[in-house]
């Protein structure tokens, strides 16, 4: 499991793009019939894909965290943006359709991953934080989830946001997950950008159509650099950074927060004439 190291705001200003991308940038974690994950030292958060296409997947453990099992000491927010697929948590199973988030609490051991076709085989987004308490696994599909519709289409930022693991959702001990669908059009994303110091945030991009990228804004407001994000990329945002982007096309986007506070709203908002 790759490892991120945490970077402080006065180094990052003499960042080059091969550094940006390595130490903020996580690519090529979609692979068939593999789970691969990331581990920062941003609130501990682990970012990963799970593929499952011809066989089951298990959750593993890593010897990154020292512990008998994976949940051990931890949770986990799922969510699906590819073909069907099913998860069996501790000998229940649930299936999840394109962009139904599943919640699984600490302490629980079987967690695993399959397709329910192979010829459309999901694509499962996991992000995992430390946890000092349990809670129950919780099925949310996309239609439960709570809705805030942003933008306008003359500022090219029409989007819905749809919240899943949060104050008044799905109970976590520090996770905060849901995702962002940009409307035909629309191209940029939470625009005005913010910062949050509470807490660090990881933006998964997806649905980029083939050939098109996205732009994703990061550093502090008056030292603004950008990452170029192909599908399915994990870009790692410190809690100094503010975190935006904008697209070739419209596309769609899982965030998630580790930290402090699970507060959708706790965020330190940026004036647009003030990034530089």
């Amino acid at each position: 499991m790759k490892v991120l190291h945490s970077v402080h705001p006065d180094d990052f200003k003499s960042y080059q793009t091969a550094q940006i991308r390595d130490r903020f940038l996580v690519a090529d974690l979609l692979k068939a019939d593999e789970i691969n994950c990331v581990y920062t030292h941003y609130d501990r958060i682990i970012a990963g894909v799970v593929h499952p296409v011809n066989k089951s997947i298990d959750l593993g453990n890593y010897d990154n965290l020292k512990s008998d099992f994976f949940l051990e000491r931890r949770e986990v927010g799922i969510i699906n943006v590819g073909g069907e697929g099913e998860i069996t948590v501790a000998n229940e199973t649930y299936t999840l359709n394109k962009l139904d988030c599943l919640y699984v609490g600490r302490g629980v051991q079987g967690v695993t991953f399959r397709a329910k076709d192979s010829a459309k085989p999901p694509v499962f987004y996991l992000l995992s934080a430390p946890a000092h308490k349990t809670y129950p696994t919780v099925l949310m599909p996309i239609d439960s989830a709570e809705k805030v519709h942003a933008g306008d289409a003359a500022m090219s930022n029409k989007r819905t946001i749809n919240k899943y693991i949060h104050t008044n959702g799905i109970k976590s001990c520090q996770l905060v997950m849901g995702l962002t669908i940009l409307h035909p059009g629309s191209v940029w994303n939470t625009m005005p950008p913010h910062v949050h110091d509470r807490r660090m945030e990881a933006y998964f991009y997806f649905d980029i159509p083939e050939g098109q990228r996205v732009f994703h804004l990061m550093g502090e407001e008056t030292e603004s650099r950008h990452v170029l994000i192909d599908n399915y990329g994990v870009v790692v945002s410190p809690p100094w950074s503010m975190h935006s982007g904008a697209g070739t096309s419209n596309y769609s986007f899982i965030w998630g927060m580790g930290g402090e506070n699970l507060d959708y709203t706790d965020m330190d908002a940026i004036r647009i004439e003030d990034i530089r």
